[in-house]
């Protein structure tokens, strides 16, 4: 099977639109949460969210362009142009055959809403005639081959908060098995809205805390108490390594290995005990042929909820064994939200920038850490650490688990 490596980067978030700026904020452990601006929240329990501030489409795009996508839409194109560009790829023959994996666990949901208040108010004629192909998901892998025409295998991975990650190994298992030597992979979401934001709220999966919005995400926390909701995207390229050395490209790191599995456990709850993520974190493990020694960092899907957290870290114990008290355990949600279909591949930029650089943020909002994870190294403060195995998980409503393991170079 061939190896793949990743060569270039993209990102659009709350704490940065290119990845030089995320970088930095990263470092810095800038939070990027704040007041809801987007909708008027006098009616709602949540009136916070982690919203990509002064984003303008027409950087990326032509304006009439810009009008026909909705936002979950522009922002994959913003961090797909900025993905390919690092990775220095031309125009050349290797588009023909390019995989496109840019997933979205909800779609453009406010063009959904709008046009449905319009319908309400005007009748069906109002109905804009893009409204679906604004709204469905796969769009998002669309609108990337469109705008830059590639023509590979082009699809979408849905599996909630872990339809990014999973886009990350299916497009590994493309260039795996040969299928294609590139591909570009990810994820991108919008879904700070009226509705999304009362649904989440009324299941009790946010945070309430709106009078200190810079401190509400805080995962392995005693007093986290939901989510906070995020927007954004997250791309990598991914190319074959006999690809990549070929035209002498920049290469970050390896994707070494990947789990999948289902936890066949509750609709929206995880296993307590987490053994379908632990399942997958060994399966991954096996797949990259290492021990768990190798495991220096856990960049994980700590969404700060109560019981999503802890689960995911007995998950991490049952693969690891001891080994999991001498790796980092960070939860970069804490920083910018939880972007939902989007989260998995901005986190995993996140890391790879990190462990290039040499650093491992730290978690601002860890003032009491839960005694279930006392013994575990979280850091309150960056650190200067230059990690060369990590794994990174994400979970998703449904029981989908997926862990993918990264070797940096």
């Amino acid at each position: 099977m061939k190896k793949v490596v990743v060569t270039g980067l993209g990102t659009i978030n709350s704490i940065g639109k290119t990845k030089e700026e995320f970088k930095e904020n990263l470092k810095k452990m800038t939070i990027g949460i704040d007041y809801i601006t987007q909708f008027d929240t006098t009616d709602h329990k949540v009136k916070i969210a982690a919203e990509v501030k002064d984003f303008d489409p027409t950087q990326y795009m032509d304006k009439k362009t810009a009008k026909r996508y909705d936002r979950f839409l522009q922002f994959a194109i913003a961090a797909t142009k900025d993905a390919l560009e690092d990775s220095k790829l031309d125009n050349g023959e290797w588009k023909e055959n390019a995989a496109v994996i840019v997933a979205s666990g909800i779609g453009g949901f406010k063009t959904l809403y709008s046009e449905f208040q319009k319908m309400q108010e005007k009748g069906p004629k109002s109905v804009s005639p893009f409204l679906i192909p604004m709204m469905i998901s796969d769009m998002a892998s669309g609108v990337v081959s469109i705008e830059f025409g590639l023509k590979g295998p082009n699809f979408n991975t849905v599996s909630a908060c872990a339809s990014s990650l999973h886009a990350i190994a299916m497009g590994s298992m493309l260039i795996r098995h040969g299928y294609v030597d590139v591909a570009i992979v990810g994820g991108a979401e919008a879904t700070i809205d009226p509705m999304p934001i009362a649904a989440f709220a009324n299941m009790r999966a946010l945070s309430t805390r709106n009078d200190d919005p810079k401190g509400a995400s805080r995962p392995f926390d005693k007093e986290r108490d939901g989510f906070v909701m995020g927007e954004g995207a997250g791309v990598l390229v991914l190319e074959s390594e006999e690809h990549a050395k070929k035209r002498n490209a920049n290469i970050y790191g390896y994707i070494e290995g990947f789990g999948m599995t289902g936890d066949a456990y509750h609709i929206s709850a995880p296993d307590e005990e987490g053994k379908g993520a632990a399942k997958a974190i060994k399966i991954a493990l096996k797949d990259a042929n290492i021990s768990p020694e190798k495991i220096e960092l856990a960049n994980c899907h700590a969404t700060s909820t109560p019981a999503g957290d802890v689960a995911e870290t007995r998950a991490l114990r049952s693969a690891l064994g001891e080994h999991i008290k001498k790796i980092y355990i960070q939860g970069s949600k804490t920083l910018f939200g939880h972007g939902l279909g989007a989260a998995a591949a901005i986190e995993f930029v996140g890391m790879i920038l990190q462990m290039k650089e040499g650093f491992i943020h730290g978690m601002p909002n860890l003032d009491n850490i839960d005694e279930e994870l006392i013994d575990l190294n979280i850091p309150k403060k960056t650190v200067e650490y230059k990690a060369e195995y990590a794994i990174k998980n994400s979970f998703g409503f449904g029981g989908h688990n997926v862990s993918v393991i990264y070797r940096s170079i």
